[in-house]
C-alpha cells in the first residue's frame, strides 16, 4: 500500500498527507461502520479496511515508516465534559524532513462534528485536551503501542467487547 500511495507523492510531506487521508477517509472507524472485527496489526487494518482508532493509528504509523518518515504513537486521556468516562485516545506523531519538532495528527475519521485535518504547523485534532475536565495529553511518543493498548486489542473477540475494556489511562 505504501508504494501505491507514494506514486503521486513528490516529497515526504505530500506522501504523509496522502497516507493520513487514506487511513482517515478509506478505513472507517469501527464505531462509525458497525464492523465488529478487531484488527490491530497494520496489515490487518489495511486488508479489512476497518479499525478502531488505535488500529488506524498503528496502520498510519506503519505507512509513514515504510517511506522512512519517523513516526510513533502518542495518547490523550479524554473524558466527558463532567470529567467522567475516561478513555485513552491515540494520535500519530510524525517528523518530516526540515521540521524541528514532532507534529501530531489524528486519523480517527471525520463525521459530523469531527473535522481532523493533516497539518504539521497547527494541530487539527479530533479532541482538544481541557484540563478542567481532567483530560491529559501524554507527552511521550511511543515506538510501539503501550501494553495496555495491545492487551485490549488482542483480548477482544469483537468491538462490543473492546468498547467495554478500553483503557482509561496509561
Amino acid at each position: 500500500m505504501a508504494t501505491r500511495l507514494a506514486l503521486d507523492a513528490d516529497d515526504a510531506y505530500t506522501y504523509a498527507r496522502t497516507a493520513f487521508e487514506y487511513v482517515r477517509d478509506t478505513i472507517p472507524h469501527s464505531a462509525d461502520s458497525g464492523d465488529l472485527r478487531v484488527p490491530w496489526r497494520a496489515s490487518g487494518v489495511v486488508a479489512t479496511r476497518n479499525g478502531i482508532r488505535y488500529a488506524k493509528s498503528i496502520a498510519l504509523t506503519a505507512l509513514l515508516r515504510a517511506r522512512s518518515i519517523p513516526a510513533g504513537l502518542c495518547y490523550q486521556r479524554l473524558t466527558d465534559d463532567d470529567g467522567a468516562n475516561p478513555v485513552v485516545h491515540d494520535l500519530v506523531a510524525l517528523r518530516l524532513p526540515g521540521h524541528d519538532r514532532w507534529a501530531r495528527v489524528d486519523p480517527r475519521g471525520n463525521r459530523p462534528g469531527i473535522d481532523a485535518q493533516f497539518s504539521t504547523e497547527q494541530e487539527r485534532l479530533v479532541c482538544v485536551v481541557r484540563e478542567e475536565f481532567n483530560r491529559i495529553d501524554y507527552p511521550v511518543v511511543y515506538a510501539v503501542p503501550p501494553e495496555v493498548i495491545l492487551q485490549a486489542l488482542r483480548g477482544a473477540r469483537d468491538c462490543s467487547e473492546l468498547w467495554r475494556n478500553l483503557p482509561t489511562g496509561l
